[in-house]
């Protein structure tokens, strides 16, 4: 019997996507298309909630299905460290629950916060710039946002990230002490890149997303993941390493 999914924000860029993934899968059958007006309720007798909404609806989708038994994948941006606390409190209230939020669903994306976290090992001085097309509703987004709170638990036991001047508003916003820029501009799809500073060297990593079908190989990944996943989980790598297991 086929995963019944409910996709939460289906009338947006992503949303359109994940719907189109859902259909093409044999394994999942697409229940449901909400869109910001819609009742949640709607999405009652799906086995799967798919919320790719907005940060200030997000975490509704989520609580609502949690109390209503559906598993629930998450890729909309706005899970910082502070709401996953909040979250992880919610899952563990609720047995048996399963929610997976995953910041980017670009493999690509993905393995240049897996690697990062590696070169940090290494390095103190780290900044992060981000671009996105002029129309992503939130900055720092949600990629650049995880990517600093991965490498700050690195650096924690490591001295720390060198960022001096942090009170310039020029240096950017400080994400667990690690400056992040944001641009927003017609022309750009995704690009991030974490630049690292070194004593007579820099190493940038830079991830570029030309097309949204960049994303279809995550989201197939991540929905198949769903299929056994319970608890909560951050970040597309569990579906890597699941696939690879």
């Amino acid at each position: 019997m086929p995963t019944r999914v409910a996709v939460v924000g289906a009338t947006g860029r992503l949303g359109t996507q994940v719907c189109q993934v859902v259909e093409a899968m044999p394994e999942m059958e697409l229940v449901a298309r909400l869109d910001s007006h819609s009742d949640l309720h709607d999405m009652l007798g799906a086995d799967l909630a798919v919320d790719v909404t907005l940060p200030g609806v997000s975490a509704q989708v989520v609580d609502f299905a949690i109390a209503q038994g559906i598993k629930v994948l998450v890729g909309t941006s706005g899970w910082s460290s502070d709401r996953l606390t909040t979250l992880t409190k919610t899952v563990a209230e609720h047995p048996g629950a399963s929610v997976f939020i995953v910041p980017n669903f670009s493999l690509g994306a993905t393995l240049q916060m897996m690697i990062s976290k590696t070169v940090a090992e290494h390095f103190e001085s780290i900044e992060i710039v981000e671009a996105h097309h002029a129309g992503k509703a939130d900055s720092p987004s949600g990629t650049a946002v995880r990517t600093a709170e991965e490498i700050a638990a690195v650096r924690r036991d490591r001295g720390g990230v060198i960022a001096p001047h942090s009170n310039q508003s020029a240096r950017g916003e400080q994400v667990q002490g690690i400056p992040v820029h944001s641009l927003r501009l017609n022309g750009v799809l995704a690009r991030q890149d974490v630049k690292f500073g070194g004593v007579g060297e820099t190493l940038t990593i830079t991830h570029d997303t030309h097309s949204r079908d960049a994303y279809q190989a995550g989201i197939v990944m991540a929905l198949r993941f769903m299929e056994h996943h319970k608890g909560l989980a951050v970040g597309l790598e569990h579906a890597l390493a699941a696939t690879d297991s």
